[in-house]
């Protein structure tokens, strides 16, 4: 955040206001006094104390002032509700307003956008990686549902055909949600193939040991088939140019 400027009768009055107008307490604030109030005489050419303002650089507040700025360009209204998790080294970001669908865009691509963003500002100057997680109305919990209905549904879908199938590119973490959700399927696998962005997951149907063997067994008894075929051929031809001279007298 950049430096604000505030004025009042007091220095005090006016850190006030500051706290009110930027939604926060006074140990968040650093602020520097511009010029000290001043009473005059007999209360005459008096002057209203001037402070300048600014929140503390925090992974919170840094955050919060870029995503402010954001919002600001974008002409929408919003509650930005920051919560850092220190043993787990997340910023949690959650974004309340009206028309927060204009936030999410389609499947999510609007808002992933914003919290890459917002991982870049709050990481430059960090030693330890933050992760970050921005979400609203919910949609992470409601996007990850859908993905993990969609593994299921698909995962049956090659059991059924026996045939693998690609799902759209996906980012990192929703490809994460499809490996997770089907670890456990005995008769399925998953693996990503492709690069950024289009990097997408597939599921491929996993043969089981009876049907690998059975598979194994028919190769070789058509190999062995083949082979015995073609030897009795040779018998045959040779009983035959044997045969041939007596024939023909």
């Amino acid at each position: 955040m950049d430096w604000k400027e505030f004025s009042a009768k007091t220095v005090d009055e006016a850190l006030t206001n500051a706290m009110l107008e930027i939604g926060t307490t006074a140990d968040n604030l650093e602020y520097e006094v511009i010029e000290k109030e001043t009473s005059g005489f007999l209360g005459m050419f008096s002057k209203p104390a001037r402070i300048k303002v600014r929140l503390k650089q925090s992974l919170q507040n840094t955050a919060r002032s870029f995503l402010e700025k954001v919002f600001k360009a974008m002409n929408i209204e919003t509650n930005i509700d920051l919560v850092y998790n220190e043993e787990n080294e997340m910023l949690e970001i959650n974004l309340v307003g009206e028309d927060m669908g204009v936030l999410i865009g389609k499947r999510g691509q609007t808002l992933d956008s914003l919290q890459y963003l917002v991982s870049l500002v709050v990481n430059k100057n960090t030693e330890n990686y933050v992760k970050v997680k921005l979400d609203t109305e919910n949609y992470r919990a409601r996007r990850k549902e859908t993905l993990e209905n969609l593994a299921k549904n698909i995962a049956y879908k090659v059991k059924k055909n026996r045939r693998s199938v690609s799902l759209e590119p996906m980012n990192p973490y929703e490809r994460r949600i499809i490996h997770s959700a089907l670890q456990n399927d005995k008769f399925v696998e998953t693996y990503s193939e492709g690069e950024e962005p289009y990097r997408k997951v597939v599921i491929n149907y996993k043969r089981t040991n009876r049907e690998y063997k059975s598979n194994k067994y028919n190769k070789d008894y058509s190999k062995n088939y083949s082979r015995d075929y073609k030897k009795d051929y040779e018998k045959y031809k040779e009983s035959k140019a044997k045969n041939a001279p007596t024939q023909n007298a």
